[in-house]
């Protein structure tokens, strides 16, 4: 069982940054790919980003590219989005999870365990 901890959502304006943490605890979480979803009010939730097991590969939602940033530190089995140039439609709840392979997906079935979330809202 894997338990995981997003924090470091909050209120910015737009085109200010924030930085997510996901932190997993009962497993270690450095053999598996990680990603990050987030879920608008009235949408569906979406994929943002994700990360293979050993950081070489990552990928990004077309809305995302070049503004944010996934990355994983495995001493401190935790996972990262640094958000940056933020826009008033990445106002969302931001979710992590992990996966029990080791590539990327944007798949959010192929993820076991999620966090409880964390609310990033981005004031224009």
């Amino acid at each position: 069982q894997v338990q995981l901890v997003e924090s470091g959502g909050g209120l910015v304006q737009a085109g200010g940054s924030l930085r997510l943490s996901c932190a997993a605890s009962g497993r270690t979480i450095s053999s598996y790919a990680m990603g990050w979803f987030r879920q608008a009010p009235g949408k569906e939730r979406e994929f943002v980003a994700t990360i293979s097991w050993n950081g070489g590969s990552t990928y990004y939602a077309d809305s995302v590219k070049g503004r944010f940033t996934i990355s994983r530190d495995k001493a401190k089995n935790t996972v990262y989005l640094q958000m940056n140039n933020l826009k008033p439609e990445d106002t969302a709840v931001y979710y992590c999870a992990t996966t029990t392979f080791r590539v990327v997906s944007t798949t959010s079935t192929r993820y076991q365990y999620w966090g409880q979330g964390t609310q990033v809202t981005v004031s224009s």
